[in-house]
């Protein structure tokens, strides 16, 4: 695990290595982010710490186990920007939820609390990131409505 102070408006960073983890290491991931992010309220601390989760288990569950999480706070806009490094090219789907169906709700999950959403793809694996604000959302999921709904973006 890294750290790094905030200096004005220079985001704080951190990481942690997951290689060779496993799923255990969730509880492990949000005590880090929970010590670790002590100027996020604790009502964005839980967007934070769910999109965090749903994130890494994705990795677990599609992406050849996570390598590495990474979580940038900045102050000004208030957000927190996750990253989640794994070594599968797969990209993340945003599933219809079935009835007939367990799982396959953790990428709306992330897309209703994340302002934007994309995937880096690297010569081996990608990584995942969501941006989550820290202010004006109540930790509620927003409504999305056609066309103001979060931002996915993929970067090559």
């Amino acid at each position: 695990m890294s750290e790094r102070s905030d200096a004005g408006h220079e985001p704080s960073r951190w990481s942690m290595d997951l290689r060779g983890t496993t799923a255990p290491a969730l509880v492990q991931i949000r005590r880090w982010a929970s010590r670790t992010l002590t100027h996020v309220d604790d009502a964005h601390l839980g967007d934070v710490l769910l999109v965090a989760t749903e994130l890494v288990t994705n990795a677990y569950d599609h992406g050849e186990g996570p390598w590495q999480v990474r979580m940038s706070h900045t102050r000004v806009p208030c957000r927190v920007r996750i990253e989640v490094d794994d070594g599968s090219r797969d990209r993340p789907v945003v599933a219809t939820p079935s009835l007939d169906r367990p799982g396959g709700r953790g990428m709306q999950i992330v897309e209703k609390l994340s302002d934007a959403w994309g995937v880096l793809e690297h010569p081996v694996g990608k990584t995942v990131w969501a941006e989550v604000p820290c202010s004006g959302v109540d930790a509620a999921p927003r409504a999305s409505s056609p066309g103001t709904g979060p931002v996915r973006i993929t970067d090559r």
